[in-house]
Order: C-alpha cells, then sequence, then structure tokens
C-alpha cells in the first residue's frame, strides 16, 4: 500500500471510526468501521488484506479520545454527516431502521422463508440476520417457514431442511416456530374453495401462450366466467389429481386491464407431475403457487412485517387481491436491495454451488471456496460477525455490496483474544543453524496475556524459513522468539544480539520452525491447499480450536490426518 492510499484509508476510516462512536457514544468497533468504509470506498476492496491493519489503528487512536473530542473532531471531519446523525429521532441500537408503524402492534411477528432446494450461501444469511435482530430489539417472534411448494422447478433437498435450521442457530438465532408448507396442503386447498365462494378465482384450461396474448391485450380468458359450480367441480378433480401437469390451473380473478399485465389473472394452483420428494406430501399433485401460498400463510401465521426483495414488489400487489377478498389487513412490508459479495471466484447462487459439487469441482459445500455459510462456519468464523456484517448493510433498497473483509474484521474482534499464536511456514527453505544457538524458544502463546504461558519450540540443527523472508547474504535476521542470526556460508550464524537491533529496525523478523520436528500442515484456503510445516504443538490441538498463524492468519483446527494436521484458513 503507497504512503498516498495510505493516506485516504486512514481519513477514511477516521470519519467511519468516528460516525460509529458518536452514534453509539461508545468506543467505535472495527468490524463495524470496515463495511460502510470498503462500501464507500470500492478501490480499497483490492487492497483488502492490508486495510484492516490499518483501520485497526486509526480506530485504536479514535478511542483514545474522549466523547467530546471524538464528536468536535467529526464535526471537523464530516459535518453534514454529524447534523444528520444528530437529526436522528432516536438512537438506534441495533443499526436498522424503526420497522414502519410498529408501534402499532402489541407482538410483532415476523418470517424467514427460505426454499430449501439446498444449504445456504452467504448472501441467504441477511434475512434472518436482520429478522433476528429485530426480534431482540421489539422483543418480537419469528419463525422459519419453508416455502416448499415447487416440487420440481426448486426441487427440495431433503437434506436443507436441517442444514438451514441449523445455519439460523450458527447464525446466533433460535426460532419460535418451524413450518413447511408442504405439510398445509389441505389448508391452502381450503381457502382455494373459500375464495372460489367469493367470486374470486376460476378454474383455466388455456394454454399459457394463449392466456398470456390475451392478457397482454387486456382481454380475459373465456374460462373466467364459468358458472362456481363448474369452477368448483373442476377444481377439486385439481385436488384429486384428476388433470396433468399443464392441463389447467385456478386463477385469482383481479382486474384483467390492470396497467400491470403481471398482475391480471395470476396462478393460484397448478398441476405437477413430479412427486414432492417428502413423503408425506408426496402424494399431492395439485400444488400453489408462492404468491397465493405465502400470503394466506403470513395471515394465519399473523405476521405483522415482512422483508422481501425489491424484484418481488409485484409478489405484495398479487397478494392483496387475495387479501382484499378475505377482508384482511396486509401486513407491513419492508422491501430490500440484493446483496452483492467479494472475494469469492464461485457465483453465489445454490443452483451453481450444487452443480459445481455435482461435477467434483468443488469438495462439499463447506469447501472453503464456496461461498456458503457451511464453509465459514468449517473455517471458524462465527455467526455472530456474519449477522454483524448484515445489520451493518441495513435495509436499503438499492443493491448493496459485502466486502468479506468486514466480515473478518468482525470474526477478528470475537476471535483474536482468545486464539493462541503459533508459527507455520508455507513451502519453507532449510537452512542450518551455526554459532551455538539456545537450544529452544519459548515465546508467549498470546502477546496480549502473558499469564497464558509460553509454548516451547526446539530450535535443532536446521530451520525452515519461508522463501521470502530469507535474508539477503551477510544480511541479518531475527528468528522470533530464538535470536539475530547472520545469514553467511549457505548458513543462518548465531550472532547474540540483543532485541535493540530490531527496535532500531536494521533487523527483520520472521517466523520459522525446526527443520527436523515439525509437523506437515495442509491448510486449506479459498485459493486451494497449501502445504506447511507448522510448530511440533500444533499436532497436540483440538478439532475446533482457532490459532493465529502469525504473519499469516487465523485458522480452524480441522482434523489430525495420520501425521498431518488439517487446517482451514479463515482470515488475515
Amino acid at each position: 500500500m503507497d504512503d498516498e492510499l495510505r493516506t485516504r484509508v486512514e481519513r477514511e476510516a477516521e470519519k467511519h471510526a468516528l460516525l460509529n462512536a458518536v452514534k453509539h457514544e461508545s468506543d467505535a468497533n472495527v468490524g463495524a468501521v470496515m463495511g460502510p468504509l470498503m462500501g464507500d470506498n470500492p478501490d480499497f476492496r483490492e487492497h483488502a488484506d492490508a486495510v484492516p491493519g490499518v483501520v485497526g489503528g486509526v480506530v485504536s487512536r479514535v478511542n483514545d479520545l474522549e466523547y467530546a473530542e471524538k464528536r468536535a473532531r467529526l464535526e471537523e471531519l464530516a459535518p453534514d454527516e454529524l447534523a444528520e446523525l444528530e437529526a436522528e429521532d432516536e438512537e438506534d441500537e441495533y443499526d436498522l431502521p424503526a420497522l414502519p408503524n410498529a408501534e402499532a402492534y402489541d407482538e410483532i411477528r415476523m418470517r424467514c422463508a427460505p426454499n430449501p432446494n439446498g444449504p445456504w450461501h452467504v448472501g441467504h444469511a441477511r434475512m434472518p440476520a436482520v429478522i433476528g435482530t429485530y426480534k431482540e430489539r421489539y422483543d418480537g417472534w419469528f419463525c422459519v417457514r419453508f416455502d416448499d411448494t415447487d416440487p420440481e422447478t426448486k426441487r427440495p433437498d431433503l437434506d436443507a431442511y436441517d442444514a438451514i435450521l441449523e445455519s439460523v442457530e450458527y447464525l446466533g438465532f433460535s426460532p419460535d416456530a418451524v413450518y413447511r408448507a408442504s405439510d398445509r396442503l389441505e389448508t391452502y386447498y381450503d381457502h382455494a374453495r373459500e375464495l372460489i365462494e367469493l367470486g374470486g378465482a376460476y378454474t383455466c384450461d388455456l394454454p399459457g401462450e394463449e392466456f398470456s396474448e390475451l392478457k397482454n391485450a387486456g382481454k380475459p380468458s373465456p374460462n373466467r366466467d364459468k358458472d362456481p359450480e363448474t369452477v368448483r367441480s373442476e377444481f377439486e378433480a385439481m385436488v384429486d389429481g384428476e388433470y396433468e401437469s399443464g392441463e389447467i390451473v385456478l386463477r385469482v380473478k383481479t382486474d384483467i386491464e390492470h396497467k400491470n399485465p403481471a398482475l391480471r389473472d395470476f396462478v393460484a394452483f397448478r398441476m405437477v407431475d413430479t412427486p414432492h420428494p417428502r413423503e408425506e406430501a408426496s402424494e399431492y399433485r395439485c400444488w400453489p403457487m408462492l404468491d397465493f401460498q405465502s400470503g394466506i400463510d403470513d395471515h394465519l401465521i399473523g405476521i405483522t412485517h415482512i422483508i422481501r426483495g425489491i424484484d418481488l414488489q409485484d409478489s405484495a400487489k398479487r397478494q392483496q387481491f387475495v387479501y382484499d377478498y378475505f377482508d384482511w389487513e396486509y401486513p407491513e412490508v419492508v422491501h430490500w436491495g440484493h446483496v452483492q459479495l467479494d472475494a469469492y471466484d464461485v457465483k453465489m447462487s445454490t443452483s451453481t454451488i450444487k452443480e459445481l459439487i455435482e461435477a467434483g469441482e468443488l469438495d462439499g459445500w463447506d469447501d472453503p471456496r464456496a461461498p456458503t455459510l457451511a464453509s465459514l462456519e468449517r473455517r471458524g468464523i462465527r455467526g455472530e460477525a456474519i449477522t454483524s456484517a448484515m445489520v451493518e448493510l441495513g435495509t436499503s433498497t438499492s443493491d448493496v455490496d459485502l466486502a468479506m473483509s468486514a466480515i473478518y474484521a468482525a470474526n477478528r474482534d470475537l476471535i483474536d483474544e482468545e486464539a493462541d499464536r503459533r508459527f507455520l511456514v508455507r513451502d519453507g527453505v532449510s537452512l542450518p543453524l551455526a554459532g551455538s544457538p539456545p537450544a529452544e524458544a519459548t515465546p508467549l502463546l498470546h502477546p496480549d496475556h502473558e499469564a497464558r504461558g509460553t509454548r516451547t519450540i526446539p530450535a535443532g540443527d536446521a530451520v525452515l524459513l519461508e522463501e521470502e523472508d530469507l535474508p539477503a547474504r551477510e544480511d541479518r535476521v531475527w528468528l522470533k522468539g530464538l535470536g539475530c542470526f547472520q545469514y553467511t556460508r549457505d548458513a543462518l550464524q548465531y550472532t547474540g544480539e540483543e532485541i535493540e537491533v530490531v527496535r532500531e529496525g536494521d533487523v527483520d523478523v520472521v517466523h520459522w520452525v525446526p527443520a527436523s520436528e515439525s509437523v506437515p500442515v495442509r491448510m486449506r484456503t479459498m485459493e486451494g491447499d497449501v502445504s506447511g510445516r507448522a510448530e511440533p504443538d500444533v499436532a497436540d490441538l483440538e478439532p475446533d480450536e482457532v490459532v493465529q498463524f502469525e504473519r499469516i492468519g487465523f485458522a480452524r483446527i480441522d482434523d489430525i490426518d495420520g501425521d498431518e494436521v488439517v487446517a482451514y484458513y479463515a482470515h488475515p
């Protein structure tokens, strides 16, 4: 990072750190700063590895100021942003806008309604993160409702039901109830029958293309004026499975001349020949469309607020026709834009990820190269960090960019204190030691917690260094915890010099491992597997333990496979 870029990063980071600190009248948080910083400055993203270190220093300096000093500095740097902040009616503890008309409801009730066609990718985390946070804010209620009424196009994956619930728990939330729409077919049928009695639906056997031509011209289907008895009879035949796929549908009567053709007499039920994968629902052939099923469920479950994508605005309008027939009050709706994710080569799409797994290009849903929650969890990233980053995005109707560096910064705040330090050398170069160096090094397990103790690393006769850490001939290098060495005569000659040579800036400090007693490590990363060797005690670590490989980054110990330690890289 050059000096000009560093200056820009420091200036922008200071502004966002001050905004965060003044807003909450507390210390700024690196994770909370990274999201808006990277969102406002997309050109910083190519330097994502270096930016968090700069931001950490800025946040530390901001946090040394008193509140009055923070406010005064913010007024100097960003007076407009400060004025906007202070003009807010009330401080938002959760970094989210207040729900519309929340005060009008005795209890806020929300739903997360996934299609269980596969485990979740990172973008899916936004809904439960925001809904769960709103639940905490309003002491409300939320459910997970599996909208699994499409046995064919978005065919449910039987393993995904539990995987999704586990992801909700991973993000830090427990739903108050769990529903499966495929268990509720009879309820939807009953409401369809009632809608038919109200004159709000009719059976239609026109081919889809023919109906579309009439609809786009604002002309009704000839089926629209069928007598109620015929409609009832044909719908019961649909329920009994007497028609084949594409032969007949049940349509909701709306306004055939509505200015938006997408709202004209939309389909409520259709026939599907493919059996549902759940045994309990496998006999059904007449399936509701999502807009009908979801609209009925939202009312019956008592949902007060719905959050959905801006691209689904027509859904609310279609459902409003059904609500009007039943004389129901429609829930409050918040529309938001899509989340776009950086850092991954794999598209954030359930179907794409599934295809890559089936083709053998990914090892599974928790492959570190996959943009999935299972992958992040296996890498040692806390669900709380993902939730924090998602909440920071707010509920804007614009598409928003999520920088993985924001998740990493939030996770670093959570794990740094507890993660012991270890040495790992990747593709190391072996050099013999000379000059009677110490027999072993005893560096601290954590530099900020001396009471936690030290670990013992035998030096042996030779050490491994990363190639980029090799000093030039006759130059000196400080092997961390062991001492100062000069690279001469194809060996590292111990000089016995004191730490002052490092403090004076003349000698670089590098990590190392003993050549003979180190343990092999396979570190799985987003770019592929990396081979290396670690200090001996790494072989004694337990799976799920998170460590920081010094000067490399945090990693979660996954397994001990024979003599090899398998670790999953989290982030710098």
